[in-house]
């Protein structure tokens, strides 16, 4: 007989108690256990199946159709080369960041190549979704639309069409008759992955599902949702800005390092081929505190500008603020300057920011970060044409980095005559034409030699 019972789930981590919690022993939030009924005891009919034999891992043949290219050099770089059939993919991202214009970008694309997708939207209705690909426009081929939040029934409708491509728009709005709570709850929202999993997987099926964030900037519902998933992707950057930033943050296909660049204007988001461009548009000339460093997002190099502001404090603590960069990371690297460079920043407030918007935590940005701080407190400026990167020790030293090579290479490109790096990086690289390399070994050194170039 089935039976039903009460049990209590953690909003943000999928934690489940049989008692109501103030704090979730999982995640340590507060307040983020609600109610759920869950019905125990269900018999399946079981039937027989046929015996299910192992492949030899060298018959699998993989084809050259595996993957299908979205028509967005940005996206399939992301991807790992394309979407990989049978897999499931999570987006992701603050409301209005481009989440539903993106894919309806993807399947405008794929549509024109002869792939059938169907489209289905549990928020929009389909004349909402006819406006908003009028607007995108490039519609000339015929794209399957469906309005439903029953997952059953959309399931149904799979069985039917049996398209190649599916997108769920938002996957907190489907819902199962089986599950007895609402829709977007833990139940449902595992629930519900877990079938289009298994649909994706037996019917060979790339499937797209949209996942609403918490303030916090985590997918909402329980993180359980991302570990069943095969791929994890985020919009970064800021609705009211014009640059979106794609990031993978898990990829069962390819790596979790590579990002896209997107612009948003009024007919869609479209793609940035040159990075370090739209990251160095507007840079100040001669101001003090403004340095270029060059990060490796993957296997692609960007130029960013780093800025930093050192000021007096008028406060008995001064303040410390960073966008774009780990605070603790920039208080460690004031910490060196005071001890090994010998200058007094303990009565100062410092603001330290990523111009254009992008996050950084790779460590070959310190040495940047250094020389902006120092550059805004001398009220010096460094040479405009000069780039500066390297990772900085807690001792003052200056360590080698990967890709030095192809760092300088991107800079020489953009235009930059000089670059200071650490000195175990200047062994056995091409130097190109125009370009001179400062190797440095010490934070006291790359002090006296980046001023002076």
């Amino acid at each position: 007989m089935a039976k039903v019972k009460q049990m209590f789930y953690c909003q943000e981590c999928g934690h489940e108690s049989s008692k109501w919690l103030g704090q979730c022993p999982g995640c340590k939030n507060w307040n983020t256990f609600v109610e759920e009924k869950v019905v125990t005891g269900l018999t399946k009919n079981k039937t027989k199946k046929e015996s299910i034999i192992p492949t030899s891992i060298l018959d699998v043949n993989i084809d050259e159709d595996t993957r299908i290219g979205t028509g967005m050099k940005e996206l399939d770089r992301v991807l790992g080369g394309g979407i990989v059939r049978g897999s499931l993919t999570l987006v992701g991202g603050d409301p209005g960041i481009g989440k539903s214009t993106i894919l309806l970008q993807v399947c405008r694309n794929l549509t024109m190549s002869g792939v059938k997708v169907l489209y289905v939207s549990g928020e929009e209705s389909l004349q909402q979704i006819k406006i908003r690909a009028d607007r995108l426009g490039g519609f000339e081929r015929d794209m399957l639309l469906l309005s439903e939040t029953n997952l059953n029934d959309t399931l149904e409708a799979v069985g039917k069409i049996n398209p190649e491509v599916l997108i769920i728009d938002s996957i907190q709005t489907m819902y199962l008759d089986e599950v007895g709570s609402s829709a977007g709850s833990v139940s449902q929202v595992r629930e519900v992955t877990g079938q289009l999993m298994r649909i994706a997987k037996q019917m060979n099926i790339a499937i797209f599902i949209v996942g609403h964030v918490t303030k916090e900037g985590t997918v909402a519902g329980p993180r359980t949702l991302e570990h069943m998933v095969d791929t994890v992707l985020y919009f970064e950057g800021e609705k009211n800005a014009i640059y979106r930033i794609l990031r993978g943050v898990k990829n069962r296909f390819g790596s979790t390092n590579e990002i896209g660049v997107f612009e948003m204007k009024d007919s869609g988001l479209y793609e940035v081929d040159n990075p370090s461009e739209v990251m160095l548009s507007g840079r100040p000339k001669d101001a003090s505190g403004s340095v270029v460093v060059c990060s490796m997002e993957g296997t692609r190099p960007i130029l960013i500008e780093i800025q930093a502001l050192v000021s007096d404090s008028n406060f008995n603590l001064p303040r410390r603020t960073s966008v774009g960069i780990d605070y603790n990371r920039v208080n460690m690297l004031m910490a060196v300057l005071e001890k090994r460079a010998g200058l007094m920043l303990a009565g100062s407030d410092a603001y330290v920011n990523v111009a254009g918007g992008i996050k950084i935590n790779e460590p070959a940005i310190d040495l940047g970060i250094v020389m902006a701080l120092v550059s805004s407190f001398r009220n010096k400026p460094i040479n405009y044409n000069t780039i500066i990167f390297g990772e900085v020790g807690l001792s003052g030293e200056v360590r080698g980095v990967s890709m030095a090579e192809r760092r300088i290479k991107e800079a020489a490109k953009m235009g930059f005559t000089s670059c200071v790096i650490p000195q175990i990086n200047c062994e056995g690289i091409n130097i190109p034409d125009g370009m001179e390399v400062i190797g440095v070994s010490s934070v006291s050194e790359a002090l006296s030699k980046a001023f002076a170039c």
